[in-house]
């Protein structure tokens, strides 16, 4: 009697847990139905352009970053919320717009708003609060839009070019700049659009997310080494740039280009992440002093 009370007990609760799991289980798959087209699209693009290629392990860190509230999930109590209709709808309505429009980036986006009204109709804010950091890490897989390229990228090279000339000056060579043109005696260095840094900023912005995520506590660390993000990338470009010019001085025009142009490129994206991580270890060394030294006054 006592083993088949057990054995009852059991498969209720086994019962209760699929019947739980059953509806977002349905939820996805209609999500996925639906968004099977843009999200082909947007692993298109992340296969073909290098500059996106990052893209691909942006769903997997906010999987992870998922499963680590895990706990948090299940023990929460779900509280259905009617707004979570009101979010659905928007998502859907972005993305009708963007296939009348032939606008990705608002396909794309929608994707994520649709998916935090499955989360917040469902189970409730408490959950969708929790689910908050993942679902906004997964802005970092959708290329911009060519109207913030357009704005960004202009002001970025003239930048780029400015700090490049003025490091090439510092050295001794003979070089000056107009707009996006640094003049070097019989070549002439043009920053292009794709020279701009503006990719691998956000590429290098993803990173600083991931690494404040998992080395920092506080807040304010945590934006301190995000938003670090931004001069690192624009000094580390210029500086590949700076040394184009310092190889092509005497050697000629063929070292911006071919493999050296590869090469640099990935060199100077280890190099922003060794700077990255520094500050990160820095910042957390700064955690350790502190509660050393706190703890020395308290004896």
């Amino acid at each position: 009697m006592v083993s088949n009370h057990t054995t009852h007990r059991g498969g209720t609760a086994s019962s209760e847990g699929w019947s739980r799991l059953l509806p977002p289980a349905l939820l996805g798959v209609v999500f996925l139905s639906l968004y099977a087209p843009v999200l082909s699209h947007l692993a298109s693009d992340w296969w073909q352009d290098p500059d996106y290629s990052h893209g691909f392990l942006i769903p997997w860190l906010s999987a992870y970053f998922a499963w680590q509230r895990r706990a948090r999930l299940w023990v929460a109590v779900p509280q259905p919320n009617p707004w979570g209709i009101s979010l659905l709808l928007m998502g859907l309505v972005l993305l009708f717009l963007g296939r009348m429009g032939a606008e990705l980036f608002l396909m794309r986006v929608s994707t994520i708003i649709v998916l935090g009204g499955l989360v917040l109709y469902p189970l409730g804010w408490a959950q969708l609060k929790v689910l908050a950091f993942p679902l906004t890490f997964l802005l970092f897989m959708i290329p911009l839009p060519a109207l913030i390229l357009n704005v960004v990228t202009f002001p970025l090279q003239l930048m780029a070019a400015s700090l490049s000339t003025s490091g090439l000056q510092l050295i001794g060579l003979p070089v000056y700049r107009e707009g996006n043109l640094i003049f070097l005696p019989r070549l002439t260095l043009e920053v292009v659009e794709a020279c701009s840094g503006i990719r691998s900023l956000v590429s290098l912005a993803a990173v600083a997310v991931v690494m404040a995520h998992l080395t920092q506590q506080r807040l304010w660390k945590q934006a301190v080494l995000v938003v670090s993000a931004v001069p690192i990338a624009i000094a580390v470009n210029a500086f590949r740039i700076w040394g184009t010019g310092v190889l092509a001085y005497p050697y000629g025009a063929k070292v911006a280009q071919d493999f050296y142009h590869m090469l640099s490129g990935w060199l100077i994206f280890v190099v922003a992440f060794g700077l990255l991580l520094a500050e990160s270890f820095v910042l957390f060394r700064l955690r350790l002093k502190r509660g050393r030294s706190e703890e020395v006054n308290r004896r």
